[in-house]
């Protein structure tokens, strides 16, 4: 491995799914930021794949709401507006709702543990001040419940709404209390377990407009971004 690479062990598409995970990553812990240009030398250079390949791994970026592909343009880690990420949050919400009513119709011992042991990892990561990861597990934790509602399709489209609101939460979400958001998690596992489906879904919609009402509160102020820090001091 040198410097300029990561791991080049594994078939060509091994590798693209590692570069997508690592990108998919580094976007929702907000280390790259929206506008940052992704090349696609640079990103087959570093992930030891062509670039038809790292085509690939930006269409599913794009598929997942994280990446913007302008036609004729470099693809770039995307900006959602304030009126596209208020969708978002409707579109997840329902989603969201239907999900934890089908986890609760079928739920079971190792649905519990399974749930418990991501709310866990999520609050050591927190514990370790971890914040991007926690945050990132946080909403993992959402996709897990889709996966466990055993529909392949509603789980796809909860991928797709989650990371998207991850993006968002990056951009807009600076005030979100985390530890807060985890203990939610385990009071929504509690529901489930005292075999309450329908005060669940209700929970979980809660949940989701209180990390809407903190995140996006108002559009983050327009002009120099030197003065807008400045402007809160």
């Amino acid at each position: 491995m040198t410097p300029e690479t990561v791991d080049s062990a594994g078939t060509p598409a091994e590798r693209a799914d590692r570069a997508y995970a690592s990108v998919r990553a580094a976007v929702i812990e907000g280390a790259l930021t929206p506008g940052t240009k992704l090349g696609e030398e640079t990103l087959a250079a570093h992930y030891g794949v062509s670039r038809t390949l790292v085509r690939t791994v930006l269409a599913r970026l794009v598929s997942d709401g994280l990446v913007d592909s302008p036609h004729g343009r470099s693809a770039e880690v995307a900006h959602p507006t304030i009126e596209e990420a208020r969708d978002a949050f409707v579109v997840r919400r329902a989603l969201e709702r239907e999900a934890v009513l089908r986890v609760a119709a079928h739920w079971d011992d190792g649905i519990r543990d399974r749930l418990l042991a991501h709310a866990r990892a999520e609050r050591e990561a927190w514990t370790a001040r971890q914040s991007a990861a926690s945050a990132r597990l946080g909403g993992e934790f959402h996709i897990l419940l889709a996966r466990e509602s055993g529909n392949a399709l509603l789980q796809r489209y909860m991928s797709e709404v989650v990371s998207r609101t991850a993006l968002i939460l990056t951009i807009y979400g600076r005030d979100i209390d985390q530890g807060a958001s985890i203990d939610e998690h385990d009071e929504l596992i509690a529901l489930l377990a005292a075999g309450d489906g329908a005060a669940a879904a209700d929970h979980v919609a809660a949940h989701l407009d209180g990390v809407e009402t903190q995140a996006l509160r108002a559009e983050p102020p327009a002009g120099d971004p030197l003065l807008s820090v400045l402007a809160r001091y």
